[in-house]
């Protein structure tokens, strides 16, 4: 794929430490020595490589067999998994202008590398061939998921279309890798260039650790000796809920939820449309009526009705709370004097005040309790009672920003399990949100090749070298991400391409979304919740209340949630021509599902990276409400047996959920851990919604 990327002949390019092998502790990337004039030239190798050993399974002249053709299709490819790996890890959480230009080719070049070998006849026939005998080849388990997916990957992929479709297909693809590309790069540009000053006039209501955080942003801008607010999450949301100044919060509320829908340059509206459109036909190519429709046939749901018939369950009661405490709201706003209809940028302002009446707490009240560095020791703790993992820190692995440390895994024998990276803190380069990733995933097709795990965060740094402190939401973000990388670091499959979070979609999110529940435990908590200045633990009053305020607000945040997915749903059921204007289509399926006007989606389409930016989550982002079904009850198997870290059902969630990657069917391995299906009921309970009318 040579013509498609512009190979730099500098001195650096022929010393290009992405070719190289790495000589650094446990082979991890050279960090400090990769500049981004390496990366095309390592991708062009990288292509070239991958081609080559592709070339030799379609040319074998023997017979196909599960060496000779699956086994060797996982071999393939390794040094574009290690260069594509370190890109991404930079493009994604340390970015630079020379670096996001580079993005823009390697998409598109990405896209025609794998087009042919996805949609390649003689593979296809190779692999099609196995499969047809599959039950006559004497296959284990694991390679008998493993042919079953590879088949399934290549047939929905378009291998067996007639050449035109094909050639249609190749072109869409290449598209819609430029467009998911263009999303990322506006709404990454919204948020760097959008920031508010904070006078001393305009932080009534903010805590002293806020206005630090601040701080040390506007330091991380240059602006040494000032205090900002930026776009990201861990700032917005706190300001919401503390700031008195309406008219601020105001401000920040409009520039949040605009981003990406400003009718500048970083404008997402037309790509939506284009991606949508381009989707649609896709999918028609395939034989399926919809994109939901095709993209839902291969997941743990199947169908749009069944994701529907669970979000619409679950949005009847929610909404129904929301109105109840929406006229509450607006009864507290009264009381004080206000004059003004409670709009969304009052909402958890509002709240925050109602749940320190109802329920005699706030989030201010906890988050000295909460330091990011315990925290975090509170999930290593929780992962070694559970899973008898130990964790040591590392300062000798290189690393792409000062603020990453890394820790070093061990099994309950003290064998290297794998390396654990953390990034935490929000950044100019870094894109919103919190994810985990790898840089090197578990396998054994080889050797024992162990993983390279990321957990990447936006919280608030603070200045001066205070310690950091969380929300509550915060931390439960920090064991979320954590459980997805456990679920990378406890893999133990033999073949690369079923390591780790290699699962259907909607059940990626049960390893992440079972671990939060660890971290709003109590003896989790009186352990682990120490006060920032005093070491203090966590008096036991103050976590009553705090475990008695779990559930407030449930109404709010489920609305956000259900309405954000059943929009995703929307996108991609409907003809695409419905969704020409996005603007109007998101209006008119708010009125159809009866939004209140005071809440708004947790993610308005043109910052919805999840959908747009990739397909990953496109038709599945219901996947996080489906895998809470299970992970509601999966808990549960805990709290029957008496004990949150009972061996023998800790034992289970290993073998059967954490360390099972994609080795089995979903389905199957939730049975085997509960024993049972998951009871749909479990997520409602936990919400606090079971009990309204609507749900009766």
């Amino acid at each position: 794929m040579s013509e498609t990327l512009e190979k730099p002949t500098t001195p650096q390019a022929q010393a290009n430490p992405l070719l190289k092998p790495w000589q650094t502790p446990f082979e991890t990337p050279p960090f400090a020595e990769i500049r981004p004039e390496h990366f095309l030239p390592a991708f062009e190798q990288a292509f070239a490589d991958h081609s080559a050993e592709i070339a030799a399974i379609t040319g074998d002249p023997a017979a196909p067999d599960f060496a000779n053709s699956v086994t060797a299709l996982e071999r393939s490819g390794k040094l574009l998994s290690r260069v594509s790996a370190v890109f991404y890890d930079l493009v994604s959480a340390h970015s630079n202008p020379a670096l996001l230009e580079i993005d823009k080719q390697v998409s598109l070049a990405m896209a025609r590398h794998w087009n042919p070998i996805m949609m390649d006849a003689v593979l296809f026939r190779r692999i099609a061939q196995l499969y047809q005998n599959r039950s006559r080849l004497g296959l284990t388990a694991e390679q008998m998921r493993l042919l079953e997916r590879t088949y399934t990957r290549f047939h929905r992929a378009g291998a067996g279309l007639d050449e035109a479709a094909k050639k249609r297909m190749a072109e869409i693809n290449e598209r819609l890798a430029h467009l998911g590309t263009s999303f990322s790069h506006h709404l990454l540009g919204d948020e760097q260039d959008w920031f508010m000053e904070l006078g001393e006039t305009d932080s009534d209501g903010l805590s002293d650790t806020f206005i630090e955080s601040a701080k040390a942003a506007a330091g991380e801008r240059g602006m040494a000796g000032k205090a900002i607010m930026t776009l990201s999450r861990s700032f917005v949301e706190p300001f919401l809920k503390s700031s008195t100044r309406r008219d601020l919060r105001e401000k920040v509320f409009k520039a949040f939820t605009a981003r990406g829908d400003n009718n500048n340059e970083n404008d997402n509206n037309a790509t939506i449309v284009e991606i949508l459109q381009l989707r649609e036909e896709s999918a028609k190519l395939l034989g399926f009526a919809t994109f939901a429709a095709y993209r839902l046939e291969d997941s743990m749901a199947r169908t749009p009705e069944a994701v529907r018939g669970l979000l619409e369950r679950v949005w009847k009661p929610a909404r129904a709370r929301a109105l109840r405490d929406r006229d509450d709201l607006q009864a507290l706003v009264a009381e004080e004097g206000g004059n003004f209809a409670l709009a969304a940028w009052d909402w958890r302002y509002y709240a925050e005040k109602l749940r320190q009446i109802r329920a005699n707490f706030d989030d201010a009240a906890i988050k000295p309790y909460l330091a990011l560095d315990n925290m975090i020791a509170a999930a290593f703790d929780c992962a070694t009672r559970l899973f008898g993992v130990s964790f040591a820190e590392r300062k000798d692995i290189p690393v792409w920003h000062p603020d990453v440390r890394v820790w070093e895994v061990k099994d309950a024998f003290g064998k290297h399990k794998a390396l654990f990276y953390g990034d935490y803190f929000a950044r100019p380069s870094k894109r919103s949100g919190a994810w985990m990733t790898s840089l090197r995933d578990q396998q054994k097709l080889d050797g024992e090749i162990t993983p390279l795990i990321l957990n990447v965060c936006n919280f608030s740094k603070s200045a001066d070298g205070q310690p950091s402190l969380l929300s509550p939401d915060d931390a439960r973000t920090l064991f979320h991400e954590f459980g997805h990388a456990l679920h990378g670091m406890l893999s133990d499959v033999t073949y690369p391409s079923q390591s780790g979070t290699s699962v259907f979609t909607d059940f990626v999110e049960l390893p992440s979304q079972l671990y939060e529940h660890w971290q709003e435990q109590p003896q989790v908590l009186r352990q682990f919740a120490r006060h920032y200045q005093t070491g203090e633990p966590l008096p036991d009053d103050l976590l009553k209340r705090f475990l008695a305020a779990r559930q407030f607000n449930q109404g709010f945040a489920t609305v956000e949630f259900v309405s954000s997915a059943l929009i995703d749903l929307e996108f991609h059921t409907q003809p695409a021509s419905a969704s020409r204007d996005v603007r109007a289509f998101e209006r008119k399926e708010l009125e159809k599902i009866g939004m209140p006007p005071e809440i708004s989606l947790r993610h308005r389409p043109q910052q919805f990276g999840h959908i747009f930016s990739g397909d990953h989550y496109a038709s599945g982002y219901y996947s996080y409400m489906w895998s809470e079904v299970m992970d509601a009850d999966a808990f549960g198997a805990f709290e029957e047996a008496g004990n949150i870290f009972d061996p023998a059902v800790a034992k289970r969630l290993l073998d059967d959920i954490y360390s099972s990657g994609g080795s089995r069917d979903p389905e199957d391995a939730y049975v085997a851990f509960r024993g049972r299906e998951p009871e749909p009921d479990a997520l409602l309970r936990r919400r606090g919604l079971l009990e309204t009318p609507e749900a009766a």
